[in-house]
């Protein structure tokens, strides 16, 4: 039986069905946030690769970047265009091949993608970093945030795959030493890294899904205040700490080009 794998047709079907962005969790505030730490995004020449709904990167634009978003999904490129034109946000809006992409050597300030590193097994993973780089001005940054393995997720994850039920055909995870040796051993410095908890859980969001296929629509993030503010109190100072990297949902480093 041949391997699975995460194809086109799985993204075209994907975004097709998320054309209510209102429906597809963002991860803006982490990226904007992260990045921040380690530059003044003002001027800077961003590329998000793999942009879905081009959420994570239209707030670099309110910092000041000049942002170019590239999927290869039709139903992707469509849903970019018609945010940025419903939103007011100015974009380059690109579709083309993260293994070839269709720009000069040394173009870009800030290279990210958030969820698609681990839709490719290594060595075409590999191919993957080795393109951002090469599209990397020296001295700039890549930022790569992928699923962490230590999580309630990966099991869920794996059953699903095994099912044939899981909606991109396949993916992996990663651990942050494992995330942080890749992006090494390309001759990338790794400069921050972070470990998210997400908000909502996991658990609620595969409730909701559940739930929602069998007509009953949870809210998108639950309104509690009093538990809000509770929650946040808890994690507020652990998220200083080491515990996200190794217990978080995702995890992320930002490493340099010499």
């Amino acid at each position: 039986m041949a391997a699975r794998e995460s194809r086109r047709e799985h993204w075209e079907t994907f975004w097709e069905d998320k054309q209510e962005v209102g429906e597809v969790y963002s991860n803006a505030g982490r990226v904007l946030e992260h990045l921040g730490r380690v530059i003044d995004l003002h001027g800077k020449r961003v590329l998000e690769i793999g942009a879905g709904t081009g959420r994570d990167s239209f707030p670099l634009v309110a910092a000041g970047a000049a942002v170019t978003q590239l999927d290869y999904a039709e139903n992707s490129l469509r849903l970019l265009k018609r945010v940025s034109e419903q939103d007011g946000v100015p974009v380059r809006i690109v579709g083309g091949d993260t293994f070839a992409l269709p720009f000069r050597d040394g173009t870009f300030d800030v290279v990210f993608h958030q969820g698609l590193l681990e839709h490719f097994r290594k060595p075409v993973a590999r191919r993957l970093l080795e393109e951002n780089v090469r599209v990397l001005r020296p001295g700039g940054l890549l930022l790569v945030d992928v699923p962490q393995r230590y999580h309630a997720y990966t099991l869920v994850k794996h059953v699903l795959i095994a099912l044939d039920k899981w909606f991109a055909g396949w993916e992996r995870s990663f651990s942050i030493g494992e995330l942080t040796r890749a992006l090494r051993s390309l001759g990338l410095e790794p400069v921050h890294r972070y470990g998210v908890w997400m908000y909502p859980s996991f658990f609620y969001r595969a409730t909701r899904e559940v739930l929602k296929k069998a007509g009953i629509r949870l809210p998108l993030y639950p309104r509690i205040p009093v538990l809000h503010a509770l929650r946040a109190s808890i994690r507020k100072p652990l998220l200083t700490t080491l515990l996200p990297l190794h217990t978080g949902l995702s995890i992320g480093v930002i490493a340099r080009k010499g």
